[in-house]
């Protein structure tokens, strides 16, 4: 009886092993937000007790991670759905737009930053660099922690997630150095500086990804395609004349689709359709195309989209 049951629940694992990832995913990222936000409200208090408008200003950036994490994770559990009459190619697009909302919220952020930490600059104050050297201590140990936690992560989603926490850990990488900085001279402008410093790489990294889910969101061809080489494989199938206006973009940034015309050789029987489309289709797997659409033609109806 057990063993039965034990050969089942194999069967059962190899089949669910696709959706072991996305619940992975979604695993790191709610356990992402638990720490970022409890933390973030440590670090607001000590901001605020030591002074430091870097503090401050990542205590802010971190709560807005926790906000969009939150938001990610969400739609990264929705982008898992398969598809239905509303989203015929299933609910892929939804975890690029969690990286999008990401992105954005950073971008707002980090602008309040600069703003603030010139404001600072001009009119510098005292910190207590001691509680700053503790707090970085402690901000380098957590999201380092988690950073690790998400450093398999495969969707762009989970990459702009890691890229937070290594934009938080090299920030508190330069508290700690300011602090030590601070602890041993009287440098006052030293802790708006890095808060600059901090907000610019946000803001810099922010608009890296954003870029990167508007080229998905754009349906443009996807830069892991050789477009050339997919042409070429392509056309060297048996039976292929040619194939032209190919159309190629992408549901995630991961999952791509296409389709194509082909003109097929007078040759070719039409019993042999079907294993020309089952070639075709086996190559775009290759190059992660999930889903193509193939218009087959003889040279008597010659496309009229030939020339394009």
């Amino acid at each position: 009886m057990g063993q039965g049951h034990n050969h089942s629940n194999h069967d059962h694992h190899s089949h669910d092993h696709h959706h072991h990832h996305t619940t992975s995913s979604s695993k790191n990222l709610a356990w992402a937000f638990a720490l970022n936000l409890s933390f973030s409200l440590l670090e607001l208090a000590g901001g605020i007790f030591s002074n430091s408008i870097a503090i401050i200003s990542d205590a802010f950036h971190d709560f807005g991670d926790a906000l969009s994490l939150a938001l990610v994770w969400y739609l990264q559990k929705v982008s898992t759905k398969p598809k239905d009459h509303y989203f015929d190619y299933g609910y892929k697009r939804f975890s690029i737009l969690g990286a999008l909302i990401i992105s954005v919220i950073l971008s707002v952020g980090s602008i309040f930053m600069i703003i603030e930490s010139i404001k600072r600059f001009i009119s510098p104050e005292d910190t207590k660099a001691d509680v700053m050297f503790v707090l970085a201590i402690i901000g380098v140990v957590v999201n380092g922690a988690a950073m690790i936690r998400l450093n398999h992560g495969k969707s762009l989603t989970e990459r702009a997630v890691f890229l937070h926490f290594l934009e938080d850990i090299l920030g508190w990488i330069a508290v700690l150095v300011g602090s030590i900085v601070m602890m041993y001279f009287a440098f006052p402008w030293f802790d708006p500086l890095l808060s600059l410093v901090i907000a610019l790489w946000i803001l810099w990294n922010a608009y890296g990804n954003i870029k990167q889910v508007m080229v998905v969101m754009l349906q443009a061809v996807p830069e892991s395609i050789d477009r050339k080489d997919l042409i070429v494989r392509w056309e060297k199938i048996k039976g292929i004349h040619s194939v032209h206006d190919i159309k190629i973009w992408s549901l995630d940034g991961n999952h791509h689709v296409a389709s194509l015309h082909v003109l097929i050789d007078k040759t070719v029987k039409l019993n042999e359709f079907q294993k020309v489309k089952e070639k075709i289709r086996k190559v775009a797997l290759e190059f992660e195309i999930i889903h193509t659409t193939i218009e087959l033609e003889t040279d008597a109806e010659q496309c009229k989209l030939h020339s394009d």
